[in-house]
């Protein structure tokens, strides 16, 4: 399905009806990498799943190229609000991660849980380099993200290359109603191959 949202068409898949599940991919994904971590049909029962594409991402446009994480979840709260659902349990990964962050902090009463992997409060300065990002689009400091209402679980690799462990045990120690999963050996995203049985165990769980 596409709509016309901010400038851009944005397109999601739609699953199952119940409780409004939200599935952000990560940077350089689709929508389509939810079948990696989930057994979609499956999760879909008694679940209403929203698995949009990111601004740029898979079938979604951005002629402009105004990509930044802040609008990512500027799109995600008007593609909610378009489809009339007033609070989700979502599951982010890295970018999905970040966008949460956003949506979590500007809008608290719209995730009632939410998963977080690989996520940062901020962007190293040769990640930053890399992808142009300002300053001030992911900058998150204690005081702000201690206004997440959100039970938050965040899920980090202990070998992540971009963003050190440290950035989970600060994010753990900002948001009120956190626990912190940190997967020995793991790297950027370390959900996808062997841990993914425990992760989709886990992450069910935690949501409910």
């Amino acid at each position: 399905m596409d709509t016309s949202i901010h400038g851009i068409n944005l397109h999601w898949e739609e699953r199952g009806d119940g409780t409004p599940w939200l599935l952000l991919h990560g940077y350089g994904g689709s929508n389509q990498d939810w079948q990696h971590l989930f057994d979609v049909d499956e999760l879909a029962r008694g679940r209403r799943l929203v698995m949009p594409d990111a601004r740029g991402h898979g079938k979604s446009t951005d002629p402009e190229k105004a990509f930044s994480f802040r609008q990512c979840a500027r799109d995600v709260r008007a593609l909610l609000d378009h489809l009339e659902i007033e609070r989700v349990r979502a599951v982010g990964v890295s970018l999905g991660a970040k966008t949460l962050l956003h949506v979590a902090t500007q809008w608290p009463e719209l995730v009632e849980a939410m998963v977080l992997v690989s996520p940062a409060p901020y962007l190293p300065e040769d990640v930053r380099a890399v992808t142009g990002t300002p300053h001030d689009d992911l900058s998150f400091t204690p005081p702000h993200l201690a206004t997440i209402a959100a039970r938050t679980l965040i899920v980090y690799g202990d070998r992540d290359p971009y963003y050190p462990v440290e950035m989970a045990v600060q994010l753990y120690r900002a948001i009120p109603r956190s626990q912190l999963w940190v997967l020995p050996n793991g790297e950027h995203t370390p959900v996808f191959g062997e841990w993914r049985a425990d992760f989709e165990r886990t992450a069910r769980a935690f949501l409910g």
